[in-house]
């Protein structure tokens, strides 16, 4: 009786051919379709191929793999903060305002029942909200002339080099910046900013601002009130 050739037969054949040509199980596998473990079964007689790459090489395709997975990220946040930018746009004095009171009320300094502090005085380190800050007082048209600036930083950092910084952000002299708040070393703190980068945080204190304090303040209640109705 004539044996005819079995589909299984043809694709062990197919599968001894690639192993022989260097292919891995896995790439077997995708080749054919069928199981990881038929094809074990069938080349486990053969050699075992050489490997594709060297040590070496395998950690250069890694690294150079993951290379490229940092960049795709890397230009994911760019540009969702790009495009999120773009959706703010201009910005209305009102909408100035809410802003500004709003990031007051988080940084600046507030009045206790038990320490009568009406007065405008923030603090930050971020240059950004220095700006906002400095043009939110110019919407309420407070002079430059009733500002007055400090730096607070660590007193081992570069004390000039922070007011020459800070002065370029507000657009005045560093002379005219009062004597700077300087944080005292605690040995037991590992410090991490460092670098040259750190310019402490500048100070920003509004003379004859009770007034003006009383409206921030009265501002504040109203967005919380309008968004307690919001909800």
């Amino acid at each position: 009786m004539t044996r005819h050739p079995h589909a299984r037969d043809d694709l062990r054949a197919k599968a001894r051919a690639l192993r022989l040509q260097g292919m891995t199980y896995d790439r077997i596998r995708a080749e054919l379709g069928c199981s990881k473990s038929s094809i074990s079964l069938w080349v486990r007689d053969l050699p075992k191929p050489a490997p594709r790459y060297t040590d070496e090489e395998r950690r250069a395709l890694m690294n150079a793999g993951l290379q490229r997975l940092y960049a795709a990220r890397e230009e994911e946040r760019r540009e969702t903060k790009r495009s999120a930018r773009e959706a703010v746009g201009e910005l209305s004095d009102r909408e100035l305002f809410i802003a500004g009171v709003t990031l007051y009320w988080a940084e600046g300094s507030k009045d206790k029942p038990y320490q009568r502090r009406e007065a405008l005085q923030f603090i930050n380190s971020d240059p950004g909200v220095i700006t906002l800050y400095l043009r939110w007082l110019s919407l309420l048209e407070v002079p430059l002339d009733r500002m007055r600036f400090r730096v607070s930083i660590h007193e081992s950092a570069d004390v000039a080099r922070a007011k020459r910084f800070w002065a370029g952000v507000i657009g005045i002299d560093a002379s005219a910046f009062r004597k700077a708040t300087l944080k005292r070393h605690n040995p037991r703190t590992t410090r991490r900013n460092t670098a040259e980068t750190y310019r402490g945080c500048l100070v920003i204190y509004v003379t004859r601002s009770a007034a003006l304090y009383r409206r921030i303040e009265g501002a504040w209640c109203g967005i919380v009130g309008a968004a307690d109705s919001a909800t």
